[in-house]
């Protein structure tokens, strides 16, 4: 059996190392992989709709990317433990009067990078879902760290905290996750910057797969994925640098926020 191309986008410079670990497992597993790697979103796509790579390892927006350029034929596979049911957040001063989701109306809001799921286009049909019309009923300023990465990085989101701490914009927009980390290491005072308004539940990575890939080694695939045990010191090592302790099944409905948002916004048109 040839090797099963696996592509990743390199976010940062451990995603070469948990590949690595990755494929050494499998290898011991007895399927082997070959990792390509990527240096965005968009070209790993191309190469998965290209049929020249197997399964990619991708962000929310370029899973939506896959399914809609593919019709549907491109499938999925599993996600992390931590990619299901995450939340977006608005934050604002506590001394803004802001305190609802109506209260930005007319506000000038900054998000992360014009490419980031959980911190543009989720919130924005969040704006949406609650009578905020985009380029309407608010001013938009994005943070554009790292475009082409999707947001797999908290670089836009915290320039969009600091650009709120200096009153440059009304509110910010981030993760839960980031906004639970900053508290914790002391880069954000809940004393003084809120939340006003968060976003209803979805989900992130996803492992997406080509149209064609046969159904017996997608099998054998998840069944080696799956067993990864965060208790094996071998495998906790890769895990703890993903950020995931379990490998689940991965679930179309926690896309229905972005894939909405993508329509409203026109994002691949």
């Amino acid at each position: 059996m040839s090797k099963i191309k696996v592509g990743a986008v390199v976010y940062a410079p451990q995603v070469t190392v948990i590949w690595g670990i990755i494929a050494d497992y499998f290898k011991e597993a007895g399927m082997e992989i070959e990792t390509v790697f990527f240096k965005d979103y968009r070209s790993q796509d191309k190469a998965l709709l290209d049929g020249e790579v197997d399964i990619i390892w991708n962000s929310p927006l370029a899973f939506v990317e896959c399914d809609i350029k593919s019709d549907s034929k491109a499938t999925y596979s599993y996600m992390r433990d931590t990619d299901q049911d995450r939340t977006s957040c608005f934050l604002t001063k506590k001394d803004s009067g802001i305190k609802t989701t109506e209260d930005l109306r007319g506000k000038t809001i900054g998000f992360g990078a014009v490419d980031s799921p959980q911190a543009r286009l989720i919130p924005i049909q969040h704006l949406r879902e609650n009578g905020l019309e985009y380029n309407k009923d608010y001013k938009e300023v994005t943070f554009d760290v790292a475009l082409g990465l999707d947001g797999d990085h908290e670089g836009g989101e915290y320039d969009a905290l600091e650009a709120l701490r200096r009153g440059e914009v009304d509110a910010c927009v981030t993760t839960d996750n980031n906004r639970r980390s900053w508290e914790l290491s002391g880069k954000l005072d809940p004393n003084q910057i809120i939340v006003c308004s968060t976003t209803g539940l979805y989900d992130h990575c996803i492992f997406s797969v080509r149209e064609g890939f046969p159904k017996e080694l997608l099998e054998k695939w998840e069944q080696i994925l799956s067993a990864m045990d965060y208790n094996n010191p071998k495998h906790k090592e890769m895990m703890d640098m993903e950020g995931l302790k379990k490998w689940v099944p991965g679930r179309r409905s926690g896309f229905t926020l972005l894939e909405k948002a993508v329509d409203y916004l026109k994002y691949f048109d």
